[in-house]
């Protein structure tokens, strides 16, 4: 796939990974929709990519969907047909299972999977109907692992894995591909504004988000799997590694996952 021309649709596009795959993506020639709740940080993001005037900004709360399907169907009446749309918006989650309120948990679930589901269900009749199109989802390395302290996000992840895998499955007759994304450690703002037992902020960056690899090369390999059309793209240091321990020797990743230590202290 080349993007030059292409419409994109991100979601939040206003920081971290999302920013930095607007600015990849206007480099290659995207046409793009820049979407987050945040409109002033969305216009930052548009003026400093390429061609800026070729982009649109979007703003959206993954919690509210109600109005999704109207978002698309403007999105398509001025900018075209949705080309891709790249699922990046979502919270992350720093609390122990037995702590963690329900309600908390609940919105976590809304955010990253259902959310999720409803902008996609939002912009796949189209798709389908013109047989093209490209939908990826930037899940992480926690699709496929738990670790203490991200019982929620680790579900959600899950969560977004076995529906895109059915979707996939579903959607190839219509030449429709679907992508999961599964970056490991990124240095984002994504553990300061991860969520704790009862909504508080975390505010602070892990260590392992420290070392992360940048959000640009996060993203130009992003960019380059879906170039190549891959079905999953996994993208980080050591800890990918994790995904096929978990698949091969489930046993010794739970010996290891036993010692991973989990504190909400500052």
């Amino acid at each position: 796939m080349t993007f030059s021309g292409k419409v994109v649709w991100i979601t939040g596009a206003s920081s971290g990974i999302g920013e930095a795959l607007c600015y990849a993506l206007a480099r290659e020639g995207a046409r793009l929709v820049l979407s987050s709740r945040r409109r002033e940080d969305l216009e930052r993001v548009r003026l400093a990519c390429a061609q800026p005037d070729a982009h649109r900004c979007v703003p959206l709360d993954l919690a509210e969907s109600r109005d999704f399907p109207a978002l698309a169907a403007e999105v398509e009446r001025t900018l075209g047909p949705i080309d891709l749309l790249i699922n990046n918006g979502g919270v992350s989650q720093r609390a122990l299972a037995a702590k963690a309120d329900l309600a908390v948990e609940r919105a976590l679930m809304e955010v990253n999977y259902f959310g999720t589901i409803a902008l996609t269900k939002a912009v796949l009749p189209a798709m389908l109907a013109r047989r093209r199109g490209h939908i990826a989802v930037v899940s992480s390395v926690m699709g496929y692992v738990g670790t203490p302290g991200r019982s929620t996000y680790a579900a959600s992840k899950h969560a977004l894995h076995g529906y895109f895998d059915s979707l996939r499955a579903e959607v190839w007759r219509e030449n429709v591909q679907v992508t999961l994304i599964c970056p490991g450690y990124v240095k984002t703002k994504v553990s300061d504004n991860a969520v704790g037992a009862h909504g508080e902020k975390h505010g602070q960056t892990d260590p392992t988000h420290q070392r992360g690899i940048s959000a640009e090369r996060c993203a130009d390999a992003i960019v380059r799997g879906l170039a190549r059309g891959r079905e999953e793209i996994h993208v980080g240091g050591f800890e990918v590694a994790a995904i096929y321990l978990k698949r091969l020797a489930p046993w010794l990743f739970s010996r290891i996952v036993r010692r991973v230590r989990f504190s909400v202290g500052k």
